[in-house]
């Protein structure tokens, strides 16, 4: 206990990292995922402008790039994120690089709630003379608004665990701290400590994201 509260000022500096990491990182696969999940569906057949050598590209670079496991894609992905950042290793770097490897994980959570809307209501808007993105985004998006929240929510909750493993790569975080001050020295309060926040910052996403989506489902 006298070793955490010597640490205390690194701590709450690893929190912020974290907190810092998820919120630009979640930016960043936020505006990107979206974007490909907006085109995987539009472009799907029978979708609102399909397009099959388009669809196929994109779901061809989702597909690809999804499976890798994310301590390897923060390596593969380094020379990209030097070029962007400047640096490879560091909060900024480990932001970037988290962004990027969730925008495909969301890309496929945004496509597959937009598919989830009714049939029925795409069509009933089409009769009504509405074109491909007036439906995508008065129609299709806001029928779909509730699961995307959740599907963020559950995009939040892994974004944090990303940040606990870039960490160990250099990252700086939570993740960081535990591993450098907790299991290399053998402090297991240290580690602890870090692993108590972590999961107090899943639980208020968590909470957070399924209030919010309650809400909208219910209006």
């Amino acid at each position: 206990m006298d070793r955490l509260n010597e640490l205390w000022p690194e701590f709450w500096q690893a929190a912020l990292e974290t907190l810092y990491m998820t919120t630009v990182a979640l930016a960043l696969s936020g505006v990107l995922g979206t974007i490909i999940g907006i085109g995987l569906y539009v472009t799907r057949a029978g979708g609102l402008m399909p397009n099959r050598v388009l669809n196929a590209i994109i779901g061809f670079f989702v597909n690809f790039f999804r499976p890798i496991p994310f301590v390897i894609f923060i390596a593969v992905l380094m020379p990209v994120t030097r070029a962007v950042i400047g640096i490879g290793i560091g909060v900024n770097a480990g932001a970037f690089a988290i962004g990027i490897a969730a925008s495909f994980a969301i890309g496929r959570i945004v496509e597959q709630h937009l598919v989830s809307v009714s049939p029925g209501v795409i069509e009933a808007a089409r009769s009504m003379g509405a074109g491909p993105w007036r439906i995508l985004f008065t129609v299709a998006i806001p029928e779909s608004l509730g699961p995307l929240i959740l599907g963020y929510t559950f995009i939040v909750v892994a974004l944090i665990d990303m940040t606990a493993m870039a960490g160990l790569v250099g990252g700086g975080g939570l993740g960081a701290f535990a591993q450098i001050y907790g299991f290399r020295q053998f402090e297991p309060v240290v580690m602890w400590a870090a692993i108590i926040l972590i999961v107090a910052f899943v639980h208020l996403v968590q909470t957070l994201g399924a209030r919010l989506a309650r809400k909208i489902m219910r209006r």
